[in-house]
């Protein structure tokens, strides 16, 4: 599983692997605490309409989770990985959303 890890990623060490997994690990829980901040500041609470609360959760953890990605990458020394995931993953985003525009054409 490492080795499929390594060879789709492009690195080269276990620990490497190790150090990008925690990172995501960190990020993630951080996204969350941040959501949970913004939340608490715009008075957000479980009485609070669903209408508003997902496109709130959706303003705010998007965003939030990509800037943590690359803040706590560059903390555990995976700055160039991280910007590299970030670029390819919305690369997916905006070439999946152009092949739709073209089918529709």
């Amino acid at each position: 599983m490492l080795n499929k890890l390594k060879l789709r990623w492009g690195i080269d060490s276990n620990f490497q692997i190790i150090l990008i997994l925690i990172v995501f690990s960190v990020t993630g829980s951080a996204a969350v605490y941040v959501k949970k901040i913004i939340f608490d500041l715009l008075n957000i609470d479980a009485d609070t309409s669903l209408w508003i609360k997902i496109p709130m959760y959706i303003i705010t953890i998007i965003p939030s989770y990509q800037i943590l990605l690359l803040v706590v990458g560059t903390i555990f020394g995976q700055f160039r990985f991280f910007y590299n995931f970030q670029k390819k993953s919305f690369g997916r985003f905006v070439r999946s959303k152009k092949a739709d525009d073209t089918v529709e054409n």
